[in-house]
């Protein structure tokens, strides 16, 4: 079985001309697989920006603000289901149809999460922080696609930047140090924007792997949510870093 999974960014197996027939196929399946995860990454974050506005629809009197503000178990269930999807996905053996309803279920949840966004800042923060990382997230995925370098070990690095993160966010969760709060966010842009460029190139050469394959379904969805994940994490830190509170 093709290993779809596999992390080593590297060139296209096939080295001949560009009139090569073979090679010709190859690059035509691999833009038509490229296409593909983004055409599922940019219909979730539509979907959860939806999903998002709706929630929150109706400011302090929203089914959001009851949820998030009045607390309850709702608001942790709600704030930790997508990290309930996220480990499902990735550790449940799942058909493709049952990995995409599950996809799209990730993306339902994480809009309830981000629902609170319209309730602490300003719509205006919001669109330019979304079309800031519309656009960073657009060049740094078209690096990431076309540069002959291995970014390999510049991933390593980052995933351990990106534990280091997540401790430090935790701990900044009891001191609620505004400085530190700072760092992380501006942190949290570079190690997010390194990683769209990452990501992208690994699923340009998973597709080696699973070209022809019935894994080929599954390595699409799969390289969505990366792709999505560092989207969305990029813009919420650039919204943390430059937005502007409601009063």
């Amino acid at each position: 079985m093709a290993n779809w999974s596999d992390q080593r960014p590297g060139v296209a197996p096939l080295t001949g001309a560009a009139t090569d027939a073979r090679g010709v196929a190859y690059d035509a399946g691999l833009r038509s697989f490229m296409l593909g995860v983004y055409n599922y990454m940019a219909s979730a974050v539509l979907l959860s920006g939806v999903v998002a506005l709706l929630f929150s629809m109706g400011g302090r009197e929203s089914l959001a603000a009851q949820v998030f503000i009045g607390g309850g178990i709702l608001k942790w269930v709600i704030t930790f289901a997508p990290l309930a999807f996220i480990l499902f996905m990735n550790f449940k053996q799942m058909s493709a149809g049952a990995l995409q309803a599950t996809f799209w279920g990730f993306a339902v949840v994480m809009g309830l999460s981000l629902s609170t966004i319209f309730l602490v800042y300003q719509p205006m923060a919001i669109a330019s922080a979304f079309f800031a990382s519309a656009a960073g997230f657009a060049g740094l995925s078209l690096w990431g696609y076309t540069t002959e370098r291995n970014l390999s070990a510049m991933g390593s690095f980052l995933l351990v930047g990106l534990v280091g993160l997540i401790v430090a966010s935790l701990l900044n969760l009891f001191l609620h140090s505004g400085p530190l709060g700072l760092m992380i966010s501006l942190v949290g842009v570079l190690i997010f924007a390194g990683l769209t460029a990452y990501d992208t190139q690994r699923t340009k050469s998973i597709y080696a792997y699973v070209a022809g394959t019935s894994e080929e379904g599954r390595a699409q969805i799969m390289s969505a949510t990366s792709l999505y994940l560092d989207f969305v994490n990029m813009f919420m830190f650039l919204l943390r870093l430059f937005g502007s509170s409601r009063n």
